[in-house]
C-alpha cells in the first residue's frame, strides 16, 4: 500500500492574503464545507490573531467541519498561540500551526534576533502549543533561503519539544526544484528522529515553480503539501491544489504515495473559490481552466475522436467537468433549484435564504433561456452575508449613450434605507455610472482593476464584473453579475464599497 500524501489547504488563510481576496465568515464556511466534501486532510481556516473577524471565521469553521483537521496559524508567541487554541477548540480534529523566520536576512532585518533567540522562541512556542493539542506543526519561514545547518538545529529542537509536522516553506518562491528536493532529502537524513514527524512543504509561485518544487519535494520524501485552490495566494500565489493532486494521481508510476482527494469535486471547488473571491480562472489554467480539455487543432480533434488518450492524459469527468447542461428555467420549481445547488456544493442555511435565492433565479430565468452551473455560482455570490447588510444598494439605473454625445447615467441608490438620485456624465456608460456613485458617496477609493467576463456562451449570457478598489492600504474585490453588463458593473462597484465599509483591519502574519 502506498504512503498517504496529506493535502493541507490554505485557501482560507494564505489564499485570502491575495490583495482583494478577503472573504466573509459565511463565504469561508461555504468554501470549508466544499473542501471537506473534496476530502481535504487539513483546512487552515485562518490566522485567528489577525482580527476579531478572523477569529470568528476560524471558530465557525471549527464548529462546522467534522472530518477534516481544522488548523489556525500562529506566530511563535504566547498571545497568538492561545488565540489559535481558543478558535479551534470546537473542532473534532485540531491543529496549531506556529512559525518563525529562519533565514539570515529575516532574522537580522525583520526579527532582529540572534539564531539562539530564534531557536529558543520556536521551542517555547511548540511547547505551549502542545498544551492545547497533540497536533502541532512548526514552520521555518523562508526555509528556502535558510542555512541547512541551522534548519537541522531548529528542527531537531522543535521535534524534541513536541512538534509532529515540520514545514519547510519556500516562502518567497526562490528555490529551483532540484535544490529544493535536495534540501528536503538532506533534512530527512540529518535531523534526528526525522522519521517521527511528517515533513511538509509550502511553496510560492514567484518564479512559476511552486508546483514543480512541491512535487520534487514529495519525490524526496515530503508527505504533506500545503497548497490552495486555483493557486490563490500572496503575490504570485501558492502551489495549486488541483495541479498537485492530479499530477500525483496521473503519475502513479512515479510517485510512491497518493492522496485521498475526491477529484470529481475539483472543478466545483475551483468555481466556488473563483466566484467568492472575484479572481477569474485563466482559460489555459491546468485542470480547471475552460480550455484544459478543449481541442482546437484538427489533428488533435481527429485523434481524440479516435481514441481519447491520444491527447488527453486524464478524463475531464474525473476532475468534475461535464458536458451536461442544467435544464433549469423559469418553469423550474424550488425543489429542483435546491437540489441542483446542493449538487454544486452550495449550501442553503435557511428557508429565507432559499426563498431569496429562488427569487433571484426566477428573475434571471426571465432574461435567459438556459441556466448553466456558472450562472448559479454567480447568482449565489450575490447573496449578502448575514449580519452584514448592504449599506449601499442599487434601486434603479437609467443609462443613456449616443454616438457623438457624452454618456449619461442617472442612478437611484439606497444608502442605509434612504433613497438618493444622482446623475453624471462620463467617457463611457460605466464611467458615468461610477462617477455618479462617487459624487454621492465620496469614498476616496481608487479603482485599480475593472474586469469583465462572460459567464456562459450566447448573447444572453450573464456578464460577470470584478471591480478592485484600494483605500488606505486595504484592497477589496467587488463582484456583480447581470445580463446587462452596465448593471453588473454598478453591482460590482457597490459590492466593493460595501466591503470597504465592513472590513476590519487585520494583522499581517509576516510581521
Amino acid at each position: 500500500m502506498k504512503d498517504p500524501l496529506i493535502i493541507f489547504d490554505t485557501t482560507l488563510r494564505d489564499g485570502e492574503q491575495s490583495p482583494g481576496a478577503s472573504m466573509t465568515k459565511e463565504e469561508k464556511l461555504r468554501i470549508a464545507r466544499q473542501l471537506e466534501r473534496m476530502r481535504v486532510d487539513v483546512i487552515e481556516a485562518g490566522f485567528a490573531a489577525a482580527s476579531p473577524g478572523d477569529f470568528e471565521a476560524v471558530r465557525a469553521v471549527a464548529e462546522a467541519i467534522k472530518e477534516s483537521t481544522v488548523c489556525s496559524l500562529a506566530r511563535a508567541n504566547a498571545a497568538d498561540i492561545e488565540r489559535a487554541a481558543e478558535a479551534i477548540r470546537p473542532a473534532k480534529r485540531q491543529r496549531i500551526h506556529t512559525f518563525i523566520a529562519t533565514s539570515p536576512i529575516h532574522m537580522e532585518k525583520k526579527l532582529r534576533m540572534t539564531p539562539d533567540e530564534v531557536v529558543a522562541q520556536a521551542v517555547e512556542a511548540v511547547r505551549l502549543a502542545r498544551r492545547f493539542t497533540d497536533d502541532v506543526e512548526f514552520s521555518a519561514e523562508d526555509a528556502g533561503r535558510s542555512e541547512l545547518d541551522f534548519l537541522c538545529r531548529i528542527f531537531e529542537a522543535v521535534i524534541e519539544a513536541g512538534a509532529t509536522t515540520l514545514n519547510v516553506p519556500d516562502t518567497v518562491g526562490y528555490t529551483l526544484p532540484h535544490e529544493y528536493a535536495e534540501k528536503i532529502r538532506r533534512l530527512i537524513e540529518r535531523v534526528p528522529n526525522s522519521d517521527k514527524v511528517i515533513w511538509s512543504v509550502h511553496c510560492h509561485n514567484d518564479l512559476g515553480l511552486a508546483v514543480a518544487n512541491s512535487l520534487a519535494a514529495v519525490l524526496a520524501g515530503a508527505r504533506q503539501v500545503e497548497c490552495t485552490i486555483n493557486g490563490l495566494g500572496e503575490r504570485a500565489g501558492n502551489a495549486a491544489l488541483e495541479e498537485i493532486v492530479m499530477a500525483v494521481r496521473t503519475r502513479q508510476d512515479a510517485f510512491p504515495c497518493d492522496t485521498r482527494i475526491d477529484t470529481t469535486q475539483i472543478v466545483p471547488t475551483s468555481k466556488l473559490v473563483s466566484t467568492i473571491t472575484g479572481f477569474p480562472v485563466q482559460p489555459n489554467k491546468a485542470i480547471v481552466g475552460a480550455n484544459a480539455f478543449a481541442h482546437e487543432s484538427g489533428i488533435h480533434q481527429d485523434g481524440v475522436l479516435k481514441h481519447r488518450e491520444t491527447y488527453e492524459i486524464m478524463r475531464a469527468e474525473d476532475v468534475g467537468w461535464t458536458a451536461n447542461k442544467i435544464v433549469l428555467g423559469k418553469h423550474s420549481g424550488r425543489r429542483a433549484f435546491r437540489a441542483r445547488l446542493e449538487e454544486l456544493g452550495i449550501e442553503i442555511a435557511s428557508e429565507e435564504q432559499l426563498n431569496q435565492a429562488f427569487a433571484r433565479f426566477k428573475e434571471l430565468a426571465d432574461k435567459k433561456h438556459e441556466i448553466f452551473d456558472e450562472d448559479l455560482f454567480a447568482l449565489m455570490a450575490e447573496e449578502p452575508a448575514p449580519n452584514e447588510a448592504e449599506r449601499i444598494r442599487l434601486v434603479s439605473a437609467v443609462i443613456h449613450s449616443e454616438t457623438g454625445e457624452a454618456p449619461h447615467a442617472k442612478l437611484t441608490l439606497a444608502i442605509d434605507g434612504k433613497e438618493y438620485v444622482i446623475e453624471s456624465d462620463g467617457s463611457g456608460p460605466v464611467d458615468a455610472a461610477f462617477k455618479a456613485i462617487e459624487a454621492l458617496v465620496h469614498s476616496g477609493a481608487e479603482l485599480v482593476l475593472y474586469s469583465v467576463n462572460a459567464i456562459t456562451q450566447g448573447t444572453d449570457a450573464q456578464g460577470e464584473v470584478t471591480v478592485r478598489l484600494s483605500k488606505g492600504g486595504r484592497i477589496v474585490n467587488g463582484l456583480g453579475a447581470d445580463t446587462d453588463i452596465i448593471v453588473a458593473s454598478i453591482k460590482a462597484y457597490l459590492n466593493a464599497l460595501n466591503k470597504l465599509s465592513h472590513d476590519a483591519v487585520r494583522i499581517n502574519p509576516q510581521l
